[in-house]
């Protein structure tokens, strides 16, 4: 080759040198631009990952103090509700007293009022509170239990005629409903 056919050759591979960096470059730079894409893609879904396991944890934490609250609260109902007999029990008693044995029994009718006392203080302490409806009140079906219905003169239909028991509420559950008879309708006298 003569030095002439080498120099163009060389001004040939000069000239197709550049433009071939120059392809190389723009392939380097999409291929870049590929991974950097998958790795923002592979990030945000790391991201989304995180932030689920984080709501779901603060969920959970916060189910528990629900489920803890609630146990504290009402842990002891079946305990409450096996008292109810022993509080209406008492009631009755002091109810059947009447004047004579009340004179005569005065220590026992006093033990059995201190008795009832003392229960009540300990219910309420625990947050038992009673739902005492009077003759007279209107019947509420979130509170009261109709035991019987009846139609009785200078009466409302719905008014609350007799009370047999009382109820009670746990904090704000009802434990027992109070057990009443409710007039059926307005009966002229």
């Amino acid at each position: 080759m003569t030095k002439a056919s080498k120099d163009a050759t060389m001004a040939d591979e000069q000239t197709t040198a550049p433009e071939a960096d120059l392809e190389l470059d723009g392939i380097e730079e999409f291929i870049a631009a590929e991974e950097l894409d998958a790795l923002r893609a592979e990030r945000d879904e790391y991201r989304d990952k995180f932030m689920r396991a984080l709501a779901d944890a603060e969920n959970s934490r916060k189910r528990a103090d629900r489920d803890r609250r609630e146990a504290e609260q009402y842990g002891s109902t079946r305990l409450a509700r096996d008292l109810l007999p022993v509080y209406d029990n008492l009631k009755r008693a002091l109810d059947a007293a009447n004047e004579e044995t009340r004179a005569a029994a005065s220590a026992l009718i006093e033990g059995i009022e201190l008795t009832l006392r003392e229960l009540t203080n300990v219910m309420t302490k625990h947050g038992m509170t009673p739902i005492s409806p009077a003759v007279g009140d209107m019947f509420d079906p979130q509170q009261h239990q109709a035991m019987f219905e009846a139609p009785l003169p200078d009466t409302k239909a719905g008014q609350i005629i007799q009370v047999m028991t009382e109820g009670f509420l746990l904090h704000d559950r009802l434990l027992r409903p109070a057990q009443v008879g409710v007039s059926s309708n307005t009966a002229k006298g």
